[in-house]
């Protein structure tokens, strides 16, 4: 397997473009049974002050993704290639230095489980002053400050005693809390937030999602939320990318994504969301399968294996030849079916809601 080149200082200047640009990424893990072909040729932009919301099922490539834009994949068992611009700064040649003084700083991200990915030996405070301490050279005391500051702004009650005390303290919400309190500590531009929400009660996820959405209207922090829930994308992020065996199967604004799906695979996370003026007695229909293994994809379409409609785009053209999202901006889908063809299915499928 080749090692990723991590040599080099953050990129080459480059002209005007998006705050976050990310052009052709493909990210391969060597294992014992094959190449994993994680990412697969994925392009997106993101400006600052907006959210892009990332959906898919698990093992299409979400975290993946983040990860390697934070520099935060095993190179010595990973090849990654394509390009990811934060402003002037390129990120994927940057050596492991650069990347350690961006991460946290400039770059934070939330993770999927706070119980885990805060240490249980340290107090919460200790945690998110070590943050602030590294990367704006702060004394103890501002650290400490800094810290409670914090929490107070991320809703965690009596900050100044809660700061000493250990995660498992915490409850689930609170942990929530502080993670998203460390993330935030040096008012960072980009913002990666995995699944924010998940195994949270319907009120804290509000209440998080709120205070993503305060603190973004504050420092105009850019934000990738990456979710299973079409719900949380559709009352908070700005634009959607959804994806499909580390490729983007359909990209647009939440209102062109979620009112007007173009992809049959998009038409299915949706048909298994449940709706507020559907019949309760009314099963939902789940995207039938299963996700295909990424060892060995698919030929053509990867989402041709769990399609109804393959024959209506042409002889034998979903199963070998692979589709792009097209157009390069605005709406765009990885299908070959027409724009009438999707309309009228569409249309079938609202009538058997």
């Amino acid at each position: 397997m080749t090692t990723v080149s991590w040599s080099g200082e953050p990129g080459t200047s480059r002209g005007p473009g998006p705050f976050l640009s990310v052009r052709d990424l493909t990210v391969e893990f060597g294992t014992e049974d094959g190449v994993v072909h994680a990412v697969d040729g994925l392009s997106f932009d993101l400006e600052k002050g907006t959210t892009l919301g990332i959906v898919g099922e698990s093992g299409s490539g979400k975290s993946v993704t983040n990860l390697t834009i934070l520099g935060l994949h095993d190179p010595v068992h990973t090849k990654i290639g394509g390009e990811i611009w934060l402003e002037d700064k390129e990120l994927i040649s940057a050596d492991q230095s650069a990347m350690e003084k961006l991460r946290g700083d400039r770059v934070a991200m939330i993770f999927q489980d706070p119980l885990t990915s805060l240490s249980p030996f340290h107090t919460i405070g200790r945690q998110i002053s070590e943050v602030y301490r590294k990367h704006k050279g702060a004394s103890k005391k501002e650290a400490r400050d800094r810290a409670v500051e914090m929490l107070k702004r991320v809703g965690i009650p009596q900050p100044e005693r809660r700061v000493d005390s250990y995660p498992h303290e915490f409850s689930g919400g609170m942990r929530q809390r502080a993670m998203i309190a460390m993330a935030l500590v040096c008012d960072p531009d980009l913002l990666i937030a995995d699944e924010p929400t998940t195994a949270l009660d319907v009120t804290v996820q509000a209440q998080i999602l709120d205070l993503l959405k305060d603190l973004q209207q504050q420092f105009g922090t850019a934000i990738i939320l990456i979710t299973h829930d079409l719900g949380v994308v559709a009352n908070t992020a700005d634009d959607v990318l959804v994806m499909y065996a580390g490729r983007a199967v359909e990209r647009g604004t939440v209102r062109e994504v979620l009112r007007e799906p173009r992809h049959p695979y998009t038409w299915g996370l949706l048909s298994s969301m449940p709706r507020l003026t559907a019949d309760v007695n009314v099963p939902l229909k789940p995207v039938r399968g299963t996700p295909p293994s990424l060892l060995n994809p698919p030929s053509g379409c990867p989402f041709h294996p769990r399609c109804d409609y393959p024959e209506l785009a042409g002889p034998q053209l979903c199963f070998h030849q692979r589709p792009d999202v097209s157009p390069e901006t605005g709406h765009g889908d990885a299908c070959y079916l027409t724009l009438e063809q999707k309309k009228d299915l569409r249309t079938q499928i609202k009538e058997r809601a």
